[in-house]
Formats: structure tokens, sequence, C-alpha cells
């Protein structure tokens, strides 16, 4: 698959897949509470595998999904959050280190 497909099938999915989301953060509470695993589990690491392949590529993705659900499993949404600028910081750490070695 050429990347300018690739990079339209992961922006079109991103955007489809937010729309649930607005739903569960617009909603009557006494609807959306049905909704709060399937948004918790499905939309949002998808989201966040989607728009960090776009980002970043493949296994950064995949690693921001490992880390968003592990964190939310074990310590909360508020920790998962978090969690996420600290794997750009990462990231950023290790791109500056791994230029500076190659150098």
């Amino acid at each position: 698959m050429n990347p300018g497909a690739q990079r339209s099938i992961l922006r079109w999915s991103h955007l489809v897949l937010a729309i649930p989301i607005l739903g569960y953060i617009y909603g009557p509470p006494a609807e959306v509470a049905q909704y709060a695993d399937g948004v918790r589990f499905i939309f949002v690491p998808i989201i966040i595998l989607s728009g960090f392949w776009m980002y970043a590529g493949a296994v950064f993705a995949l690693l921001g999904v490992a880390f968003w659900l592990g964190a939310y499993h074990f310590f909360g949404v508020g920790t998962a959050i978090l969690c996420q600028p600290a794997l750009f910081i990462a990231r950023k750490i290790f791109l500056v280190i791994r230029a500076r070695r190659s150098k």
C-alpha cells in the first residue's frame, strides 16, 4: 500500500471513530453509561493507534495503545492520560540520543 493511501485510511478512521466519543461526552449521563466500556476500550485505543501511526509509525502507535490500556487498567484514566505526553517525551529523547550517536 502506498503511503498516501495509508495516510488517507488512517486519517478517515481517526475522524470517523471520534464521532462516538463526541456522543459519549455530550450525551445524557443516563444513556451514555452503557457505552462507557466501548468508548474506553475500543474507540479510544483505535483513535490513539491511528493518530500515533500517522505521527510516528506503527511501532510507536502500538506502544502508545499498550501504555494507554495498561495505565488505564492498573492506575486509572488520569495516569493513562499523563502517560501519553510522557511517551512523546521519551520518543524525543530517544531520537536526540540516536542522532547524536550517529554523528
